[in-house]
């Protein structure tokens, strides 16, 4: 069986500590079993491995949170680079192109796709083994985990199984439902059915049959070619909801989305993160500050407080979810990023509306060992202010050693890459047009 993490998200449910790039996968809050912080990427990845998936996993994400995502997963797993957000079934079907022409997966092996959020105990990474006997048993073309539901919500989908034989592992589907009102909930509660967890499995031919069958391309390159024109849907609208067989695997331990600060917060290691306090009287109230600045709060409960360059949200817990609807038409520069060799903070953005030039002031910090790319941009120069630390730079194939104090222009059209040969701070102050666009050439990725 091959598992498929499905890794990204727009960074706003949990805004502002998420954003485009650092979504809310990469946030260390969670308590883990060593007492050391983790993410919900560092949890499954250990749950996987813990089961023995984690050799067999790859990973499905956009092309700018691989870096990040190659942080935090190791040099190990395989990551499929998506050109575009397209939603959960170009996701699915470029990842399927991809294992039957790049890895050349047996027809018959199980694909199993999981949401990297998934916040469940160590029994229902288990219970992904027997999805392939199954399968093989029912004759299906899709399995799927289902949970008993807690409440009647309008948050998740909803899986109406035909009755089970006695004793069955399984049941044959009879039909989806997808987040529906609360009265249509408690209905459907009523004729037992199951909250859908968001795990598919199949047989590799299934789906390669299946996008044969709609037209679609036969090979990673033609995918990637055409991502940008593909329909922004999801697997389950697409695929699931007009499949005749499919089975659910009920499961009966603990399953969570995870995806809001409502349901997030009670899962973290504490109450506080960051400078700040909270008041004794302030009852299930949770602080996560990334600002230099101390935040007091002081006789409110039931809220949550995050504050970092992106922004400042104060929320009540049962309405902390709404941030995404205030957020939709909104855009944002993202102000804090992390990459594979350290992060930057846009400490400033400035934009000159009578010549069309911009402007931003960054703070970026390297870790020792790590280097940027050798890369160049055609449209905007840089100006580097070394702050601490030592740095190699190289541009146009000489190298430079950088000290505190030092400063170095690089124009438009220059090749170049960083080193820190110390942990390493420095200030960078990008001129030119359209700083927010990718202005990107890579030659290497090391030098």
């Amino acid at each position: 069986m091959r598992i498929v993490l499905l890794c990204g998200g727009s960074g706003k449910r949990l805004w502002p500590l998420s954003n485009e790039i650092r979504s809310k996968v990469f946030l260390k809050l969670l308590k883990s079993t060593n007492g050391v912080r983790e993410s919900m990427i560092e949890r499954i990845c250990r749950q996987l491995d813990e089961v023995g998936l984690l050799p067999s996993t790859c990973i499905v994400t956009h092309h700018s949170q691989v870096e990040i995502t190659r942080t935090y997963v190791g040099e190990h797993i395989p990551i499929i680079s998506e050109p575009y957000k397209r939603g959960t079934y170009a996701a699915i079907a470029l990842a399927v192109t991809y294992l039957h022409e790049r890895m050349q997966i047996d027809l018959d092996e199980t694909i199993c796709i999981l949401p990297v959020d998934t916040y469940a105990d160590s029994a229902f990474f288990q219970l992904l083994h027997r999805f392939p006997e199954i399968l093989l048993r029912s004759k299906a073309d899709l399995a799927l985990l289902g949970t008993n539901p807690t409440l009647p919500s309008d948050q998740f989908g909803y899986i109406v199984p035909v009755l089970p034989k006695e004793n069955e592992e399984f049941s044959f589907i009879g039909h989806f439902i997808e987040k529906p009102n609360e009265k249509a909930a408690i209905e459907l509660i009523e004729q037992n059915a199951l909250w859908n967890c968001g795990i598919f499995a199949f047989p590799l031919k299934y789906m390669l049959a299946y996008l044969k069958d709609k037209a679609e391309p036969a090979l990673v390159e033609s995918w990637l070619a055409n991502y940008e024109q593909l329909a922004n849907t999801s697997y389950d609208h697409e695929v699931v909801e007009h499949s005749q067989n499919a089975v659910v695997i009920r499961y009966e331990g603990i399953w969570q989305d995870v995806g809001t600060w409502k349901a997030l917060t009670p899962h973290c290691e504490q109450n506080v993160f960051g400078p700040g306090r909270i008041s004794d009287d302030s009852v299930n109230t949770h602080l996560i500050n990334e600002l230099p600045y101390p935040i007091e709060v002081i006789g409110v409960s039931d809220l949550v407080v995050a504050a970092n360059s992106d922004g400042i949200l104060i929320a009540n817990k049962e309405k902390a979810h709404l941030i995404k609807e205030r957020l939709a038409q909104a855009t944002q520069i993202p102000m804090h990023v992390e990459k594979r060799w350290g992060s930057y903070q846009i400490l400033r953005y400035w934009k000159n509306d009578e010549n069309g030039t911009e402007g931003m002031l960054k703070l970026v910090k390297l870790t020792p060992g790590k280097m940027t790319s050798y890369h160049l941009h055609e449209n905007r120069q840089e100006s580097l202010t070394i702050l601490s630390g030592i740095a190699e730079l190289l541009m146009e194939d000489k190298l430079y050693r950088l000290i505190a104090g030092d400063v170095m222009l690089i124009p438009a059209g220059i090749k170049h890459g960083i080193k820190a040969v110390t942990q390493l701070e420095f200030m960078e102050v990008l001129l030119g047009k359209e700083l927010s666009q990718e202005d990107f050439i890579r030659f290497s990725q090391t030098w």
